[in-house]
């Protein structure tokens, strides 16, 4: 398989395997963010001779119809999506999907207390969202093909195939950078070659929920990524020398109010603004993904990690100690199905009801400190908690502890015989 020159007729041997050849498609919905792989499948698609010049085939598509689904995306990202669909002679169309992205897709991962590894569950969830509405677009419209700029390397290629699939099974689904089988950097020269305008620098991804940061290019483990890559995050050499104060308020396990903010979407931004300030939300670690292997892996998520302590935290005050324990397992497997491209499956949908089962006691206000990268719990109080200190406090006379003793006595019989059988083994 050959690769056309990204200069001028030089030729590179892409791999050791043949392609059977690439899909034949008229009308395709593209799931478009205006960065650097969804804008340069534009061209893929549209531009058969600069196909067949790097791989010697050609999709043959007549319309490109790129579709910004938007999850939490700012007014400039927004024109820049515009800006550069407008550049490529293509119709752009925006769904605005804020509301329905806070409201039905982070609610449910709060109450789950989502955490895949330590990440707080978010592209994988928007990934499946995006797709979704891009395939009910593509329906809409008569398209014969869905496309998306995932590579062949990373987790969102298997998502978007999943809910593609789902929602339109009869259309092609295909991933023009995967076929076409490019490096980063050679989409960068082919994008200067056609004039087509790319973010320098580190790529990211951005949700309210967490921002992603170089997603499979951070590949030296000595690098520190730069303050100017991060949006919210400040670091702590740079953040407020005194602790900022705020409140929060829970119903039924989802934040109802911040410091007088409401809405769950504006709690978010209000959390990821004020946190990120107290340098709070930064994580760097190491992720398992979906093909198994290990890539390190940079999130900014100031108002999720707030969110998500909290939650937890009041999740032990209000529930029992059977719901707090299973639930850790049910939680635990919630988020891998998330994180797998599982949204719409069965199973998730079950384990989403005993979730939401489980939120109807988890209720309370929270005061606490933000400073330097740490959340320090000042107050808490719930209508709906278990804790009872006038029984359990040793200041108390809550109970008789004496009515104690006979129960002890009773538990411990199983050890006694565990140690005369230890005695006569080593006899």
């Amino acid at each position: 398989m050959l690769l056309g020159g990204l200069g001028h007729g030089t030729w590179i041997r892409r791999g050791r395997y043949t392609m059977a050849g690439l899909a034949k498609v008229k009308k395709v919905a593209l799931a478009y963010s205006g960065g650097l792989d969804s804008a340069l499948c534009i061209k893929l698609f549209l531009d058969s001779a600069l196909a067949r010049e790097l791989i010697e085939d050609e999709y043959g598509a007549k319309e490109v119809l790129p579709v910004t689904v938007d999850v939490g995306l700012d007014e400039q990202e927004l024109n820049e999506c515009k800006t550069k669909a407008e550049l490529l002679g293509v119709s752009w169309t925006y769904i605005d999907a804020r509301e329905e992205f806070a409201n039905e897709w982070v609610s449910k991962a709060i109450k789950a207390n989502s955490n895949y590894e330590g990440y707080p569950v978010s592209t994988s969830m928007t990934r499946q969202l995006i797709a979704q509405k891009v395939a009910q677009f593509a329906v809409e419209n008569g398209c014969d093909a869905l496309a998306e700029g995932s590579t062949g390397k990373g987790n969102d290629q298997y998502r978007m195939h999943n809910v593609f699939k789902l929602f339109a099974p009869e259309l092609e689904s295909i991933a023009p950078i995967r076929d076409f089988n490019f490096t980063r950097d050679e989409e960068k020269k082919l994008s200067a070659r056609l004039n087509i305008p790319y973010k320098a620098g580190i790529g990211d991804d951005r949700t309210m929920w967490c921002r992603s940061i170089g997603s499979g290019e951070v590949d030296n483990l000595k690098m520190r990524i730069a303050q100017e890559d991060y949006i919210w995050y400040v670091f702590p050499e740079n953040a407020p020398d005194k602790p900022t104060t705020i409140e929060i308020e829970f119903e039924n396990g989802i934040p109802v109010k911040a410091d007088g903010k409401t809405g769950l979407a504006s709690i978010i931004h209000y959390l990821n603004e004020i946190g990120g300030k107290n340098s709070i939300g930064k994580i760097d670690m190491f992720e398992d993904g979906m093909i198994g292997l290990k890539s390190r892996e940079v999130y900014e998520a100031p108002a999720a990690t707030i969110i998500l302590k909290l939650h937890k935290d009041l999740e032990q005050l209000c529930l029992t100690k059977d719901e707090v324990q299973f639930k850790e397992i049910v939680d635990s497997k919630w988020a891998y199905m998330v994180y797998h491209g599982a949204w719409f499956q069965p199973h998730k949908r079950e384990l989403d009801a005993f979730i939401d089962e489980s939120q109807k006691y988890v209720n309370g206000k929270y005061r606490m400190q933000l400073y330097k990268g740490n959340i320090d719990i000042l107050e808490r109080e719930s209508p709906t908690g278990l804790f009872a200190p006038e029984i359990r406090s040793l200041a108390t006379r809550g109970f008789d502890q004496r009515d104690s003793g006979p129960a002890v006595h009773i538990h411990g019989m199983q050890y006694k015989i565990l140690g005369a059988r230890e005695k006569k083994i080593k006899k």
